[in-house]
């Protein structure tokens, strides 16, 4: 055979090696499917992996503290007057802590026994204003620099932008 599949002169048909060989190279054109994708499966992954990772996120925020802004919306949190302290009574760690009431709930900040620099960060983190800083002895009980009272304080409750003084442990 010459190249090219050029024949000879004066040979007209096929020999069955070539008419086998023909068949074979068609069958296999034939036969090669297309590649079939399930789109549609495809997406449904997709969707499912998204709506599983905004859950996630849901859960982490609900867990990093957005739990408090979710449980306002679902419990009305448009109600803004504050709520009475569950105690009447003044002890020695009420002293130190301060109710603070803003967006229909209300928080307690305890300023025992931390440092003056830590109390006044507390206080701009709440929108509270810093007020006088004043010093007392504390004995035993303290150590100096932290704060031992602050005014006004529980059971009183106080909102954003009010002013606190604080009492700091002089020995």
């Amino acid at each position: 055979m010459t190249s090219h599949g050029s024949r000879p002169s004066g040979c007209t048909g096929h020999t069955p090696f070539e008419e086998e060989l023909v068949n074979a190279m068609n069958n296999f054109v034939n036969a090669a499917d297309a590649p079939n994708f399930d789109t549609d499966g495809i997406v449904r992954g997709a969707r499912r992996k998204r709506a599983t990772a905004i859950a996630g996120i849901a859960a982490a925020l609900i867990v990093a503290g957005g739990g408090t802004a979710l449980a306002t919306a679902v419990s009305g949190g448009s109600d803004t007057t504050p709520k009475p302290a569950a105690a009447a009574t003044v002890t020695t760690d009420d002293a130190a802590t301060i109710l603070v009431s803003g967006s229909g709930s209300t928080y307690k900040l305890d300023f025992a026994g931390i440092s003056l620099d830590f109390a006044k960060q507390g206080l701009l983190k709440s929108q509270l204003e810093l007020g006088t800083v004043s010093e007392a002895p504390c004995g035993k009980n303290g150590k100096p620099g932290t704060v031992i009272t602050v005014d006004p304080h529980s059971p009183k409750t106080v909102t954003k932008g009010d002013t606190v003084n604080l009492t700091v442990c002089t020995d």
